[in-house]
C-alpha cells in the first residue's frame, strides 16, 4: 500500500496529504523520494509597477514557466521567502495572480510554504491561511509561529520547514516581554533559538525561510549591532543550525554560504538589475543533510538594456534593433539637451522607460566673477554668453540669434516709445 505523505500542521498535529506526484517508485516497490528537492524563490512583490507600467503580466508569465518547471524538475516543496505582494493592500487583481500560481503549484505536485515579508500586511495575507492549509498551501504570516514547522516526509524521515515572518523588533516585543529585542539582529537570534531548541526535541532535517538583510560576517561581542544607511543587519552566524537558510529581501541572487542564500526576485524591478539573472535554488537533501544547491534559470519576459550615446546615434544606429523590444534607459551624451528626446525615442524603443541628460563633454568653470564677464557687453552677448555656459560651451543657433534679435529690438522700440 502506498504510504501517504505527510506534513505537520501546528506542534506535533499530523495530517494528511494525498497527492499523488508527491510519490516515487523507491527500492522494494512505491515509496518516498530518495532525495527531496525544495525550490527556493522570494520577493514576488505582485502589483509592483516598473516606471509607471504594470508588470502583472510579466510576473505571470513568469510564475506560470515555473509552474512547469516544478513539475518537468519534480520539486516536492515551494518556498517564498517574503513579500508577497508589493503592497500591504494589494488590487483585487493581485490576488487573482496569487491564486492562480499557488492552484498550478499544487496541481504541479509541490507543498507551498510562504511568508510575510515587510511589503506584506501580515492579516491580510494571512487571512484563511488555517484553511488553505488543509490544500497543502501553507501561509506563515504571524509571528508566533516561527518555531512551528510545516514537516513533509521522504524515504529518509522527516524535513522541518521553519517559516520566519518578517519580524520587526517594534512590532513584536511586547509579545516576548523578558527578551530584549531592539535590533534585526536580536529579534532573528531569538526567533533562532526557539527555532534549535523545536528542532532539537523533534530531530531530523530543517530548512529555515527568513525575510530579511543579513551579511557573511559574524559580529563581535563588543559590537552586536551591524547597520549600514540605518538598515539593520543580521550576521550569518545567527542562521547557524539548519540544513538549508532560504532568504528572501534582496532582489539578486547571493550566496552567503553553501547552505545560506538569497534567489532574489522573479523579475527585474530596476536598471541596476540589469544582466543579473532571475531564478530560484534547487535545494536537495539527502538523509545526511544538504546534498546539493543548483540555480535555475527563469525566463524574462522583457530585458532591461542602458544604452549610452547621443540621440541620433541611438536613433539610427542599426547596432540597437535587437533593444527594440526591451526596457530602455538612454543615457544622452549630446553636449545639448534634445528638445522631446523622451518622445523621439519612444517612437524606436515603445519601451523606453528613463532619460538621463549626461554631456560628454563639459565646459570648464569659469574664475571670473559674473560681473566681470558682462561688463562692456551687449545684451546679445550677454544672452548668448548665458547660453553657452549653461549648455556647456554650446552657444545659440542662428534661429536662436534671429529670434532673440527680434525680441531684443522690440523691447527697444517700446522703451523709446515710452
Amino acid at each position: 500500500m502506498t504510504p501517504p505523505v505527510r506534513r505537520a500542521r501546528s506542534g506535533s498535529e499530523w495530517a494528511c496529504d494525498r497527492s499523488p506526484s508527491r510519490l516515487s517508485v523507491g527500492v522494494g516497490g512505491p515509496g518516498y523520494r530518495m532525495r527531496m528537492r525544495i525550490l527556493h524563490t522570494s520577493d514576488w512583490h505582485i502589483g509592483r509597477t516598473f516606471h509607471g507600467h504594470s508588470t502583472l503580466g510579466q510576473l505571470t508569465e513568469v510564475l506560470d514557466s515555473v509552474i512547469e518547471l516544478v513539475r518537468a524538475q519534480s520539486i516536492d516543496v515551494v518556498v517564498v521567502a517574503g513579500d508577497v505582494f508589493d503592497s500591504a493592500t494589494p488590487a483585487a487583481e493581485n490576488y487573482g495572480v496569487l491564486t492562480t500560481a499557488l492552484r498550478g503549484l499544487r496541481d504541479a505536485g509541490a507543498t507551498v510554504v510562504l511568508t510575510s515579508g515587510n511589503h506584506d500586511s501580515s492579516a491580510r495575507l494571512g487571512f484563511l491561511a488555517e484553511f488553505v492549509e488543509l490544500a497543502g498551501i501553507h501561509v506563515i504570516t504571524r509571528h508566533d509561529q516561527h518555531d512551528q514547522p510545516v514537516t513533509v516526509l521522504d524515504e529518509h524521515g522527516p524535513v522541518h520547514i521553519y517559516g520566519i515572518p518578517y519580524l520587526e523588533p517594534a512590532l513584536v516585543r511586547h509579545a516576548y516581554p523578558h527578551a530584549e529585542l531592539r535590533t534585526h539582529d536580536q529579534t532573528l537570534r531569538f526567533a533562532m533559538d526557539r527555532v534549535r531548541a523545536d528542532l532539537g526535541r523533534r530531530g531530523g532535517r530543517s530548512v529555515v525561510v527568513s525575510h530579511c538583510f543579513a551579511v557573511g560576517i559574524e559580529a563581535s561581542d563588543v559590537e552586536r549591532d551591524i547597520t549600514s544607511g540605518g538598515l539593520d543587519y543580521v550576521p550569518i552566524g545567527a542562521f547557524d543550525g539548519p540544513d538549508y537558510v532560504a532568504l528572501g529581501h534582496i532582489h539578486g541572487r547571493a550566496v552567503l554560504s553553501e547552505r545560506v542564500r538569497y534567489s532574489g526576485a522573479p523579475l527585474h524591478y530596476s536598471f541596476s538589475e540589469a544582466g543579473k539573472p532571475r531564478g530560484g535554488w534547487v535545494v536537495e537533501l539527502s538523509d545526511a543533510g544538504l546534498a546539493t544547491v543548483e540555480w535555475l534559470d527563469f525566463p524574462v519576459p522583457r530585458r532591461l538594456t542602458v544604452l549610452t550615446g547621443e540621440l541620433d546615434e541611438l536613433l539610427a544606429s542599426a547596432a540597437h534593433d535587437v533593444h527594440v523590444g526591451d526596457w530602455v534607459s538612454a543615457v544622452l551624451t549630446d553636449r545639448v539637451r534634445p528638445l522631446d528626446g523622451m518622445r523621439r525615442l519612444q517612437e524606436r524603443f515603445p519601451w523606453c522607460a528613463t532619460l538621463e541628460h549626461r554631456p560628454a563633454v563639459t565646459a570648464e568653470p569659469l574664475a571670473a566673477t559674473y560681473a566681470e564677464r558682462v561688463r562692456a557687453k551687449s545684451d546679445t552677448e550677454i544672452v548668448a554668453g548665458f547660453l553657452e555656459h549653461v549648455r556647456n560651451g554650446v552657444g545659440p543657433s542662428e534661429f536662436e540669434r534671429a529670434v532673440l534679435a527680434e525680441v531684443l529690438a522690440e523691447r527697444a522700440a517700446a522703451e523709446e516709445a515710452a
